[in-house]
């Protein structure tokens, strides 16, 4: 498998790396991360440029490698993470454009791409996170739309979205997932009630979504009704396969800047300490190589991640978290203080073996799908 550069990538990445040298010092300052609405409009801005400038559908309309450049070089050079665009741009966007309609894909790809609209994930359910095929959330065909009823939880970026990608039981008497539809819902939709959730680390990105007889047009069905659920491995694809680069590179500088403090402050004496940096050093390598061969396979396979991303997905999770509790060895006492870099990282690490499937659920799908082992019963 060949993972170096054609010349035109190359080339890609050399006026992309001049491009962003000109803009980023331009930028506003960052709003404050409890300040959504800000956020919402700091981050569409981004978008907005990005798309001026010929950047903005790289997420799902340049080839695997050519998004991973852009991700690895916007990291690198500390360009704005996607934020509220996150669903919309690596998500539900990617989805659509693999499975929705020519006239879905013209409603709803543009405004993502010109930053001026956001998506929410629909997903999770208080009785269905990692079993997310036991969803309760109903929705009954009336005429033109679909009546919904029921909740959703950790539901990202609700407060600020316009646009919802819900999956909903469609047929309760099929078999649990033959029974799922994918909807794109609008949040503007009478019977919606949002209430935000507040994380370990004091954000607010997530909330509760009640459903109570909300209408969504039949017209805003991806894939055919009761098919959701092969839908949705198309989204959890996009969620588990690409949507991590820019962290890998993250990490990777954060890994540097944990041994240049530990020389700085003593630590780096430990040897201990030294060896857990130089085994996280390598894995960190490693995740990234594991990353350029995920992209070599979705080129070849049309452009969709494969099952590799889960792989990439359950190892990456417990590194993050790894790197984290070294952060907190290299702090001492200071590791309590919220006020230092890579304290708050540290708590939202823990919620990366949960989030985007559970290294449970990961261990499960590459068991079945990768290693051919039964399913459990």
């Amino acid at each position: 498998m060949d993972l170096s550069y054609t010349p035109e990538e190359e080339e890609f990445r050399a006026r992309l790396r001049e491009w962003l040298g000109k803009v980023l010092p331009t930028l506003p300052a960052k709003p404050s991360p409890q300040d959504w609405p800000a956020r919402r409009a700091y981050d569409l801005g981004w978008q907005r440029m990005l798309y001026d400038a010929g950047y903005g559908d790289v997420h799902w309309g340049a080839s695997p490698t050519v998004r991973l450049i852009f991700l690895e070089e916007t990291e690198k050079a500390g360009a704005p993470y996607v934020g509220a665009n996150f669903v919309g741009l690596l998500h539900a966007g990617p989805t659509i454009a693999a499975e929705g309609s020519e006239e879905q894909r013209a409603r709803w790809l543009p405004p993502v791409l010109r930053g001026e609209e956001v998506w929410c994930q629909g997903f999770s359910e208080p009785d269905a996170g990692s079993d997310l095929a036991s969803l309760r959330t109903r929705a009954h065909r009336d005429g033109d739309d679909y009546v919904v009823n029921g909740s959703k939880i950790w539901t990202s970026h609700a407060e600020v979205a316009d646009w919802c990608e819900l999956l909903v039981r469609t047929d309760p008497r099929a078999p649990k997932h033959r029974g799922i539809t994918w909807l794109a819902m609008p949040m503007d939709a009478p019977g919606i009630t949002v209430r935000p959730l507040r994380t370990l680390a004091g954000s607010a990105e997530f909330a509760e979504v009640f459903l109570d007889d909300v209408r969504v047009p039949v017209a805003n069905r991806i894939g055919e009704e009761n098919d959701g659920w092969r839908v949705t491995m198309v989204t959890l694809s996009f969620e588990r396969g690409t949507a991590f680069v820019g962290e890998v590179v993250a990490c990777r500088r954060v890994l540097g800047e944990l041994a240049a403090e530990a020389r700085r402050n003593g630590r780096w004496e430990d040897p201990v300490l030294r060896r857990r940096l130089g085994r996280l050093n390598a894995e960190f390598r490693a995740l990234w190589r594991l990353t350029q061969w995920n992209v070599s396979e979705a080129e070849a396979s049309g452009g969709l991640p494969g099952v590799g991303g889960s792989v990439f997905k359950l190892r990456y999770s417990h590194a993050r978290q790894a790197l984290y509790d070294v952060a907190a060895e290299v702090l001492g006492p200071d590791c309590l203080d919220l006020e230092r870099g890579w304290v708050v990282d540290r708590l939202s690490s823990l919620s990366y073996t949960i989030a985007a499937g559970t290294s449970q659920i990961q261990r499960n799908i590459v068991g079945e799908r990768v290693l051919g082992l039964p399913k459990g019963r």
